[in-house]
């Protein structure tokens, strides 16, 4: 196959057909992508700096409850805000079913390490909070019609196109804070805008990859929202339960866990290499748990998981010593990586939009991650965030009546696209 494939329009022999080295370019760009949107949390004490930052000032940035010394239930509401332009998800999926697909996730990786690059020489306080803003547009851009192209160039094997994709951006967050260290150590961090050139230098690529595809090969019939609304109930509101309750053990591990081995007296490299050592166990599970789900059904394989999920954080809250290390890779394996079972999921349910569909399972998900982020907080106030962690395990569950509840998918082996 060479870099001038073109994509089929869908049809039956088109179904069987794994594009590789095309979902290997959309994943490389998410791994770009990524990369550059992990740039905030690292870069923090040098922003603070230079533009002499209150406390509050950067409180509407971020929330690193180490940093700022603010409370959990802020630290829940202010990573919710940081994350607003995720409810554009669903819009711009809608343009992306309405023309080509391919323009969004070209230049998005452009875009985004542009306002990223440009934090070090931002003149003020309003200049970051637009560049940060417009990041998050240029996220939810990218985001929601690229797992849209992926199924429909993974033929039978969505789940192994969402697990290659999903891989991708994994990674991408996880050597992301590392790379903004190294050039604010080596330029400083008015010099970080030299890396641009890598976000448009992946947007090339992508270009040049995608040169001869006609537009019309990513553009779907126009249906528009109709053809989603008779899913709201059948498939998107059970979605929607299964998100809720999973939210608040993903949200809790990912966002609380420095804080929570730091008040249980681990040591400041175990409490600050936990967020690495999970999102690292995420790439690996991120590769397996779509494949996985090919072969035995979205539904068993996301059971599996939200029942791991809870009975490792009921063993992580019980051990101790080098063991948390290892539960904490289990953990990570297992909780971080159903989102390409998520997607494909969407994309088994919605082959006609595409796009829209995942906007809305986006926006879904960030909605319901805030919500737990906030309640989380509070009860992590209240009563201490082993109790939190103990009850946010318990909550989980409650998406197993809502995982069965979801319409019957794919036979297993034979995921293909409806």
């Amino acid at each position: 196959m060479t870099s001038t494939t073109s994509f089929t329009t869908p049809n039956v022999e088109s179904k069987a057909a794994f594009e590789l080295n095309q979902v290997i370019t959309i994943a490389s760009g998410h791994f770009i992508h990524d990369t550059y949107t992990a740039f905030v949390a690292p870069l923090l004490p040098e922003i603070i700096s230079m533009l002499s930052l209150t406390l509050t000032q950067v409180g509407g940035l971020t929330a690193i409850q180490q940093l700022l010394s603010l409370t959990l239930t802020q630290v829940g509401g202010l990573t919710a805000i940081q994350q607003l332009p995720a409810i554009l998800n669903p819009f711009i999926g809608y343009l992306a079913d309405k023309i080509s697909l391919r323009y969004f996730v070209i230049f998005a990786p452009a875009l985004t390490a542009t306002f990223m690059s440009l934090l070090g020489v931002a003149p003020g306080y309003p200049a970051l909070v637009v560049l940060l803003f417009l990041t998050g547009v240029s996220t939810a851009a990218f985001h929601a019609p690229s797992p849209a192209m992926i199924a429909r160039i993974s033929g039978r094997r969505v789940g192994v196109g969402m697990s290659l994709f999903m891989a991708g951006g994994e990674l991408g967050r996880t050597v992301g804070p590392l790379i903004a260290v190294w050039a604010v150590s080596l330029w400083g961090l008015a010099g970080i805008f030299r890396l641009i050139v890598v976000g448009w230098l992946s947007s090339l690529i992508l270009l040049v990859r995608f040169r001869r595809v006609s537009g019309k090969e990513f553009r779907h019939k126009p249906t528009g929202l109709e053809k989603i609304r008779p899913q709201l109930k059948t498939f998107f509101l059970p979605l929607l339960f299964v998100l809720l309750p999973r939210a608040f053990l993903v949200a809790g591990i990912t966002t609380y866990m420095p804080t929570f081995l730091t008040s249980e007296g681990a040591t400041l490299v175990l409490a600050g290499a936990s967020l690495s050592i999970l999102e690292i166990a995420g790439v690996a599970g991120a590769l397996v748990s779509g494949t996985v789900s090919d072969r035995i059904g979205r539904k068993p394989t996301l059971l599996i998981a939200i029942i791991a999920s809870a009975l490792l954080t009921f063993t992580f809250l019980q051990v101790k010593g080098w063991l948390v290390i290892l539960v904490l890779l289990l953990l990570g394996f297992v909780s971080i990586s159903t989102q390409p079972v998520f997607l494909a999921l969407v994309q088994d349910n919605s082959p006609e939009n595409r796009a829209v569909a995942n906007g809305l399972f986006m926006a879904m998900a960030f909605l319901a991650q805030s919500l737990a982020l906030v309640f989380l907080g509070i009860a992590g106030d209240l009563w201490g965030l082993r109790a939190t962690f103990y009850a946010s395990a318990f909550i989980s569950l409650g998406a197993i009546p809502a995982i069965l509840a979801l319409p019957k998918g794919p036979a297993p082996g034979n995921a293909e696209l409806q």
